[in-house]
């Protein structure tokens, strides 16, 4: 299965993921994207969290998606609960 990398754009910084996680494809990528995104907001610091961006890449340097984490929150059917 590929690797596929989750990394946050915060502030116009990027902070790498270095271990990834191997997933079946794309799409498994966009879910995996999705869950990390609710995470984030039902953290400590979900103020901050919907200005980060996941970016994704394949390990070869080309990114599949960038998902901007409030986006992705605006986009489910039942947001998240915020702390």
């Amino acid at each position: 299965m590929p690797r596929y990398f989750f990394h946050a754009r915060v502030d116009g910084d990027l902070i790498p993921d270095r271990e990834g996680f191997e997933l079946r494809d794309a799409d498994q990528a966009w879910r995996a994207a999705t869950a990390v995104a609710v995470d984030l907001v039902e953290g400590e610091s979900a103020g901050v969290a919907l200005s980060i961006v996941i970016v994704v890449d394949d390990g070869a340097g080309n990114i599949v998606l960038e998902m901007p984490v409030s986006e992705a929150i605006a986009s489910l059917d039942c947001p998240p609960r915020s702390n």
